[in-house]
C-alpha cells in the first residue's frame, strides 16, 4: 500500500483529502502559498495518532508538515506537493491545572484565549500574548517561539514552558523538560524545540509555566509625538528610567493613519506617532504616573486613564493594525528586533529605505522589547521584486544594529535565504546537523528554515 492507503487503513475518517481542505493547508496569513497539493490532512486526536502518521511517513519516506490554526506569518506551516499534514486542532484538552505549582499540562491545539479562560477561575494565566491570541494555538506558539504585547515584562513563550511532549519523525515519543521550577539535567532539549518550527518533531503536549493574575487595576497611558523618531526615543527613555510597563506599543504615522481610517476615528495630526503604555500590578498607578512624566518630558501629548474599559479601547487601536493593513492591499508583515536603545536608529533606517525604494512601510513596534513589524503593501498574490529588495535592505539594517531577522514570527520559508548571513556559515551548518540528528531522513517540514544558504 502507498502512504495514503496506509493512513486510511490505520486512521479511518480522520484522514481528509477534501480539495478545499488541502488548498487551505497550502497557505498561512503571510499570503504565501506552497507549490503543489498536499497528499492528505490527518486531524489528529491524540499523540498516538501522531505517532501512527510518523511511522507511516518514515516507512514511505513521505514528508510531514504539522499545522495548528494557520496564523503564521512566515510560511512555516504551509504544506506543498505530496505532504502529509498533521493538524493538531482537535487536540485541545487541558489535562491538569496546578495552582500550587503554577503549571498546566495541555495539548497543542488549544487556543491561547481559550486556555486563559479556563485558567482565570483559578486566578492564573499563561502570559504570552501574541496579537493572534484569539485564534492562535499553544502548539503554534511553541513551534515559532511566539511573543506579543506583554513580552517586555512577562517574557516570550520560551520563558513560559517547562516541558514538551515531542513525537520524533520515526514515531518515538519523547518527554522533554520537567515540572519543577529548576532543572538542569543534561541538555535543555525542551528549549531547543521551542522555535524550531516543526523541524525537530511534533509537539503533542506541553507543561506550561503559569503566573498568578496581576493584582489591582491596569492603567493605560497614551501619548502622541510629532514624529516617530521622537516617539522611539521616548520609549527608550521609559526603559532607561527603570519603569517596568506591561505593554509599550509604538505606531508610526502611516500605521496610525491607516488604523484611524479603518476604525473611523478622528484623524491624528499629520506626521504624528503614538505610544500606548499599560502598567499593571499593585504599583500600576504610580508606574503610570512615572511613565506619563517621562513621555511628557520627551515632547509627548499625554493622556492617562485608570478605567480598564477605556484602556482596552485605547489598546484596540494598536490591535487593529492587521485588518487596517489588509484593507490597503496584500501585506508582507515583517518582524525584526533590535536592542531597545537602537529603536530610533532603526526607524531612521526604515525612513531611508522608504526613500530609496519609493515605498511606504507602515511600522508598529513592541517598543518595550525592541521588536518592530514593518509592513510592505502591494497588489496581487506574489511579492514584487522591489519589495523583496527593500525587505533585504531592512533585514541587513537590523542585523547591523545588533538585531535579528525575527523576534517572534520565525524563519519559515520567507526568511530562509537570510538565515546564514545572521548566523554565520559555521553555526548555520551546525544547526542543520542538529536537525539531522532528530530527523535523519529529512521528512519534517522540508524546505523550511534551513532550505537556502
Amino acid at each position: 500500500m502507498n502512504a495514503l492507503e496506509q493512513l486510511r487503513a490505520a486512521l479511518g475518517d480522520i484522514v481528509d483529502t477534501a480539495p478545499t481542505a488541502l488548498e487551505a493547508a497550502r497557505r498561512d496569513q503571510s499570503g504565501h502559498a506552497a507549490p503543489g497539493t498536499p497528499l492528505a490532512i490527518v486531524h489528529a486526536r491524540s499523540a498516538a495518532d501522531v505517532q501512527t502518521v510518523c511511522r507511516i511517513a518514515t516507512a514511505t519516506r513521505t514528508p510531514i508538515v504539522v499545522r495548528g490554526a494557520g496564523t503564521g506569518l512566515a510560511g512555516g506551516a504551509n504544506a506543498g506537493e505530496g505532504v502529509i499534514v498533521i493538524s493538531t486542532l482537535r487536540m485541545t484538552a487541558v489535562h491538569e491545572i496546578r495552582a500550587d505549582d503554577l503549571l498546566a499540562v495541555v495539548e497543542p491545539g488549544i487556543i491561547n484565549a481559550d486556555l486563559n479562560e479556563q485558567l482565570a477561575p483559578h486566578g492564573l494565566w499563561w502570559a504570552p500574548d501574541p496579537a493572534s491570541r484569539a485564534i492562535s494555538t499553544v502548539g503554534g506558539n511553541i513551534a515559532t517561539g511566539a511573543g506579543g504585547l506583554l513580552c517586555a515584562k512577562y517574557g516570550v513563550v520560551r520563558d513560559a514552558v517547562l516541558g514538551i511532549d515531542l513525537v520524533l519523525a520515526d514515531g518515538r515519543l519523547m518527554r522533554l523538560g520537567h515540572r519543577s521550577v529548576k532543572g538542569v539535567t543534561g541538555l535543555d532539549l525542551a528549549s531547543l524545540v521551542i522555535g524550531s518550527e516543526g523541524t525537530l518533531g511534533i509537539v503533542v503536549g506541553a507543561t506550561l509555566k503559569l503566573r498568578r493574575l496581576p493584582e489591582g487595576t491596569p492603567c493605560t497611558v497614551t501619548a502622541t509625538f510629532p514624529d516617530v523618531r521622537t516617539a522611539a526615543a521616548a520609549s527608550a527613555a521609559v526603559t532607561a528610567a527603570g519603569i517596568q510597563s506591561a505593554i509599550m506599543e509604538l505606531m508610526d504615522p502611516a500605521s496610525l493613519a491607516a488604523v484611524a481610517t479603518h476604525l473611523a476615528l478622528p484623524a491624528f495630526p499629520a506626521g504624528s506617532a503614538q505610544l500606548t503604555v499599560q502598567t499593571d500590578g499593585p504599583a500600576a498607578v504610580e508606574e503610570a504616573d512615572a511613565v506619563a512624566a517621562v513621555l511628557a518630558a520627551h515632547d509627548g501629548t499625554v493622556q492617562v486613564t485608570h478605567d480598564p474599559a477605556e484602556g482596552e479601547r485605547l489598546l484596540a487601536i494598536r490591535r487593529s493594525m492587521h485588518p487596517a493593513m489588509a484593507a490597503l492591499g496584500t501585506t508582507l508583515i515583517e518582524d525584526v528586533s533590535v536592542p531597545r536603545s537602537a529603536m530610533p536608529a532603526m526607524f531612521d533606517e526604515i525612513a531611508r529605505i522608504e526613500r530609496e525604494f519609493g515605498i511606504a512601510i507602515p511600522t508598529v513596534a513592541h517598543a518595550g522589547d525592541g521588536n518592530l513589524h514593518p509592513n510592505f503593501i502591494f497588489e496581487g498574490d506574489e511579492t514584487p521584486a522591489h519589495v523583496w529588495a527593500a525587505a533585504d535592505a531592512l533585514f541587513r539594517a537590523a542585523i547591523a544594529l545588533g538585531g535579528t531577522l525575527t523576534g517572534e514570527h520565525g524563519i519559515g520559508v520567507l526568511k530562509s535565504r537570510w538565515l546564514a548571513e545572521e548566523l554565520g556559515e559555521d553555526q548555520w551548518e551546525l544547526q542543520r546537523q542538529i536537525t539531522r540528528v532528530f530527523d535523519p531522513l529529512g521528512i519534517l517540514n522540508p524546505g523550511k528554515v534551513f532550505a537556502d544558504a
